[in-house]
C-alpha cells in the first residue's frame, strides 16, 4: 500500500517539474506549436490510411468499408518481376549518398572553421546555404540546359577544347548515378554543415590553446579536439540518415529520370507513386510505401542499438 502511495507521489511531483519547465520556457516551446500542428495535421491525421495497404479499395466503399485482403499486395509487391531492380537502385543511391554524400557536410565545416576573416566566412556560408533554396525543378533545369549534348555549355567547351563528341550526362544511364552525387551534394552540403557548424562552435577554446602551446598544428587541432568533440553530432546524423536507406529524394531521381536511364533509375519512392497516383493502384502503392517504412525503422532500431552498444551515443 505504502509502494503505491509512494509510486503515486513520485508520478505527481514529476508531472509537476514537467509543467514547471513549461511554464518557465513557455516561450521556446511556443516556437514548438507550428511543427506541433505540422506533425497532427500531415502525419497523424491521416495515419488511418495505412489501412489501405490491408485493404482492396473501392472509391464507393471508403477506406472503412472496402474489403480485406490481408498481406496480399506485400506478397504482389514482393514476388514482382521488378522487386529486385528497385531494391537494388535504391540501395546503390542510398549507400552512394551515405559513402559520399554525408561526410561532405562535415568536411565543409571543417574548411569554413578554419577561415578566420569574419566577412570571408559569412560570404562563404551564404553561397553555400543558397542552393538548398532552390528547388529541385529549377536545379534540373540549370543542369539540363548545361549538360545538354545540344548546345550545352560543358559539352560545347569539352568538344572544343578536347575535341570530344557531346555526352549526354543527364540522359545515359551509366552518368545517372554519378550525377544523382553531385548535384545532391552541391544543393544540400551547405544547408547540412550547419549543425556540425553549431556544434564546433560550442567546442571550448581553452582547449585548442592548450594545443597549441603544445606545438600542435590545424590538422592535428582538427584530428585531436574538433572532429572527438563533434562525434556525437554525427552519430546522431548518421544514425537518423541510416533510417532512410530504404528511400530517396523522390523530387531529384523523378526529374532525373528519362526513358533511357529508367533502368537505373527507378527507386521504390518513384515506383510508389506512379503506381499510386498514375496507375490508381492506392492500395497496392500504400503497401510498398509500408514496407518501405518498416524496413527503414528496423534499419535505423539496429543501428542505434549496434552504435549504443559500441559507444554512448544513441537516439534512445
Amino acid at each position: 500500500m505504502q509502494k503505491a502511495i509512494n509510486q503515486k507521489t513520485n508520478a505527481l511531483s514529476r508531472r509537476h517539474e514537467i509543467w514547471k519547465l513549461v511554464v518557465r520556457y513557455k516561450w521556446l516551446y511556443l516556437f514548438l506549436l507550428p511543427l506541433i500542428v505540422h506533425q497532427i495535421v500531415f502525419k497523424y491525421s491521416c495515419m488511418y490510411g495505412v489501412l489501405l495497404a490491408f485493404k482492396d479499395f473501392k472509391y464507393n466503399e471508403g477506406i472503412l468499408g472496402s474489403p480485406w485482403v490481408g498481406l496480399k499486395y506485400f506478397e504482389q509487391f514482393v514476388n514482382q518481376y521488378n522487386f529486385w531492380q528497385l531494391i537494388g537502385n535504391t540501395l546503390r543511391m542510398t549507400l552512394s549518398s551515405l559513402v559520399f554524400g554525408f561526410p561532405t557536410p562535415i568536411i565543409l565545416a571543417l574548411l569554413i572553421n578554419e577561415v578566420h576573416a569574419r566577412r570571408t566566412k559569412k560570404l562563404v556560408q551564404t553561397f553555400t546555404y543558397l542552393p538548398h533554396f532552390v528547388s529541385w525543378v529549377v536545379v534540373i533545369s540549370i543542369f539540363n540546359n548545361l549538360l545538354s549534348p545540344n548546345g550545352g555549355l560543358v559539352n560545347e567547351m569539352l568538344g572544343k577544347v578536347f575535341g570530344m563528341e557531346p555526352i549526354y550526362f543527364m540522359g545515359e544511364k551509366k552518368y545517372f548515378l554519378v550525377m544523382y552525387l553531385l548535384l545532391g551534394m552541391w544543393k544540400e552540403a551547405g544547408w547540412g554543415s550547419i549543425l556540425y557548424l553549431a556544434a564546433i562552435t560550442g567546442i571550448d577554446q581553452e582547449l585548442y590553446e592548450a594545443a597549441e602551446l603544445d606545438g600542435a598544428g590545424r590538422l592535428r587541432k582538427v584530428l585531436s579536439i574538433t572532429i572527438p568533440c563533434i562525434f556525437p553530432t554525427i552519430v546522431i546524423r548518421l544514425l537518423l540518415n541510416m533510417g532512410g536507406l530504404m528511400g530517396v529524394g523522390f523530387d531529384q531521381v523523378y526529374l532525373m529520370q528519362t526513358p533511357t536511364n529508367l533502368e537505373v533509375s527507378e527507386a521504390i519512392n518513384t515506383y510508389t507513386v506512379k503506381e499510386g497516383i498514375r496507375q490508381g493502384h492506392y492500395s497496392f502503392a500504400t503497401a510498398v510505401g509500408l514496407f518501405q517504412s518498416v524496413i527503414g525503422m528496423m534499419l535505423m532500431y539496429i543501428s542505434n542499438k549496434v552504435s549504443r552498444t559500441l559507444s554512448e551515443t544513441s537516439l534512445w
